[in-house]
């Protein structure tokens, strides 16, 4: 039996934010009907997520196994390496613009355009790397708009774990993380190495010492897709099940 394909189109939005038009890339499930609601799932790394991590097709079958609730996917894409890093570095020029982007401009337009549930619980942010650490920071500003997070290996450093350490409202949001036991020496854009494990380990403890609800493991492996691809069929199953 063949799976039923959801539709992929793309979506330009002018950002006052940003000054500029990003493109970003819209899945529907197969069966989309206005008349039902759907829960929200925004990705960093637009184009990573739906052609390395082949989310339509993933989203596609555990849609039809009733596995996850109905799910609008929006992959917000990069332009390049030196963009990626001013909009999602947490000391990138862009950084705040851009968290600004997602909460007051596209979820707005979003929620205008599509049958979506207008509270947090209902709206995710997923990133690998950058973009994980970019989700987290967007969901702790605004975590009315945002209430769950999937962290593929997080970039973390002193600003991050600042921030979920003065977080004052942990209930309100769900997290999904994990690291790979390997990812000791990352390559970063930047041309350093970094470990991206032992500030992992410490994130995972302030998320359990603040009260978060949070999944958390450690997975076998290094910090790339060849490991997050597999990693999303479990991650969305927790966060919308």
């Amino acid at each position: 039996m063949t799976t039923a394909r959801g539709n992929v189109t793309e979506l330009n939005l002018y950002s006052k934010e940003l000054s500029e038009e990003i493109k970003m890339l819209v899945y529907l499930p197969a069966t989309f009907s206005p008349l039902y609601k759907y829960s929200l799932l925004i990705t960093q790394d637009g184009k990573d997520y739906f052609q390395l991590g082949r989310i339509p097709r993933l989203a596609d079958e555990l849609l039809e196994r009733k596995e996850i609730e109905n799910t609008i996917i929006v992959g917000v894409p990069y332009k390049d390496v030196e963009d990626r890093r001013r909009k999602y570095h947490p000391h990138g020029e862009e950084n705040d613009a851009y968290i600004r982007f997602l909460a007051h401009e596209l979820v707005p337009y979003l929620d205008e355009h599509y049958p979506t549930f207008h509270m947090g619980m209902g709206r995710a942010l997923v990133g690998d790397s950058l973009g994980a650490t970019v989700s987290l920071m967007t969901a702790l500003k605004y975590p009315n708009t945002f209430g769950k997070v999937l962290l593929q290996s997080p970039f973390v450093n002193e600003k991050v774990l600042e921030a979920v350490e003065n977080f004052s409202q942990p209930h309100l949001l769900s997290i999904y993380h994990v690291i790979g036991q390997k990812e000791t020496e990352v390559k970063t854009t930047d041309g350093s190495v970094k470990d991206f494990l032992t500030p992992n380990r410490k994130l995972h403890e302030t998320f359990e010492q603040r009260g978060f609800s949070s999944f958390y493991e450690e997975f076998q492996g290094d910090h790339t897709w060849k490991y997050w691809q597999p990693d999303l069929r479990r991650a969305l199953k927790i966060m919308f099940n």
